[in-house]
């Protein structure tokens, strides 16, 4: 485990611990209860059960775990409570790990201050997804909050992605002006932007716009994404990168050894990132 200089987790606590990992792998904890393997769900809590193990096998390789709420909230009071557990677990056992609640809120001002109490007060994340479409007031109350980070969607992976994002105002995509526009928000250092894993040719012109900032970049792994070429555009001189695995490293097992297996494929990536981040 590494040492108290990791806490609180500020942006140069980050850098510090892909150094000492040699590692900028994030890995979602999508928990889906009818893909985790079925011994489990004789546990009393089989979400928290199934994130441990692939916690516990995986912890050393990883520098960052990014829940996805919306795969607590499905299971009602019991995932939730299983999420809770999860952060609790993380922050107990391993307060070095980068947490992430995968949220995507945003809304008014006073609406997003209650947002943010309850990823960064009550569940005590490191940061929280946030969308951008409402504008400053929504998002600023997130960027309030001292030695915490506001992930803001900048460009998605997902199919529908650049139908909005995509379209020209003034001349650049919304993305780039996005991107531009928070810049000028109040505590904007505090910052981290979503870029996706499956347009790595974006990254060279964000790059430009952020150079210094961190990216998160899903889609690695099962929605086709390539490490190589993210990287050959998205690293800046601290890595800058917390590059997200999900489906691909939690159910690459599904017997009693599947964390053995999460942990496997993990370290394909890991070995990956060492050679990569050798070079900068």
């Amino acid at each position: 485990m590494l040492n108290s200089l990791f806490e609180p987790m500020n942006k140069q606590a980050l850098i510090a611990q892909i150094q000492q990992k040699k590692s900028f792998l994030c890995i979602g904890l999508d928990v889906d209860l009818d893909k985790i393997p079925t011994h489990l769900l004789a546990e009393e809590d089989p979400i928290f059960e199934f994130n441990k193990q692939i916690i516990d096998a995986t912890h050393h390789l990883a520098i960052a775990y990014k829940p996805n709420t919306a795969f607590y909230e499905a299971y009602g009071l019991k995932g939730w409570a299983a999420l809770g557990k999860t952060i609790d677990y993380l922050n107990k056992n391993y307060p070095e790990i980068f947490t992430i609640a995968d949220a995507k809120r945003g809304d008014i001002g006073n609406t997003s201050t209650m947002y943010a109490k309850a990823f960064f007060e009550d569940l005590k994340f490191d940061s929280v997804t946030v969308a951008p479409y409402m504008g400053s007031d929504s998002v600023e109350p997130f960027l309030a909050f001292e030695d915490k980070t506001t992930i803001l969607l900048a460009l998605t992976s997902n199919k529908g992605g650049l139908d909005f994002q995509g379209l020209k105002i003034n001349g650049n995509e919304l993305y780039k002006e996005v991107l531009k526009t928070a810049l000028t928000w109040k505590n904007s250092e505090n910052l981290m932007f979503v870029v996706g894993a499956t347009k790595p040719e974006y990254f060279e012109e964000i790059r430009k716009i952020v150079p210094h900032h961190f990216l998160l970049v899903p889609g690695i792994g099962a929605q086709g994404g390539n490490l190589q070429e993210v990287c050959k555009y998205g690293l800046n001189k601290d890595c800058g990168l917390l590059v997200n695995s999900a489906r691909s490293i939690i159910y690459a097992g599904n017997n009693e050894n599947f964390a053995k297996a999460a942990q496997l494929e993990a370290l394909k990536l890991q070995q990956e990132m060492v050679q990569i981040l050798s070079l900068l």
